[in-house]
């Protein structure tokens, strides 16, 4: 079954959009519309990246993160604060 890349693409676009929504109308730190919605995006886009594969054997630069990398995203967060500490501005 093939699906067209142009389709996924407006799913994940309306995903986005659903987010900034929910994000914005918010009722509280753990609201779930916001949760329902970070896990559309997340659906949305391995949905579009399939197709994209399927249909020109290409992929995007991005990477989804799960509950369980977590911890490797934490280590590369921690990474970059060591690099920005290290960098020396002028006044």
């Amino acid at each position: 079954m093939s699906i067209d890349p142009r389709t996924e693409l407006t799913r994940l676009l309306d995903a986005l959009e659903a987010h900034l929504t929910a994000v914005v109308n918010r009722s509280g730190e753990h609201d779930p519309a916001v949760d329902e919605a970070y896990v559309e995006i997340a659906n949305a886009f391995e949905a579009y990246e399939d197709a994209l594969f399927e249909a020109y054997n290409e992929v995007t630069p991005l990477s989804v993160y799960g509950d369980e990398d977590e911890d490797d995203l934490e280590e590369i967060l921690d990474d970059e604060d060591d690099i920005d500490d290290d960098i020396e501005y002028e006044d």
